[in-house]
């Protein structure tokens, strides 16, 4: 079983996009400076946290290197429902539209 955050399964990076990818790393290299420091002032309570950080600053450095060489594919972007059922309906009213006009 991997160790890490739960957020950042190896799964679950694959549906997150590229500026997503590098705002996770951010936070977790954010959130590992804030734990060493509490580390060398004597405040930090779990010390197996700063093992968990470090994985998962690894893992998203793996991914992001993966798609950049690509071994990874990127994901598709995802379109939102509304925008779906809108162009239903177009399309709806594009083929209604279609067989008056033959007619014609």
């Amino acid at each position: 079983m991997a160790i890490g955050t739960k957020e950042l399964a190896p799964a679950e990076l694959d549906t997150f996009e590229d500026q997503r990818l590098v705002e996770e790393l951010r936070k977790a290299k954010e959130e590992l400076f804030n734990l060493r420091f509490q580390s060398a002032t004597g405040q930090l309570e779990s010390h197996g946290r700063i093992r968990t950080v470090k994985r998962d600053i690894a893992r998203l450095y793996t991914v992001i290197r993966e798609r950049e060489l690509g071994i990874r594919a990127t994901p598709a972007p995802v379109e939102a429902p509304a925008k779906k059922a809108s162009k239903a309906k177009a399309k709806k009213a594009e083929e209604a539209e279609a067989p008056k006009e033959e007619a014609e």
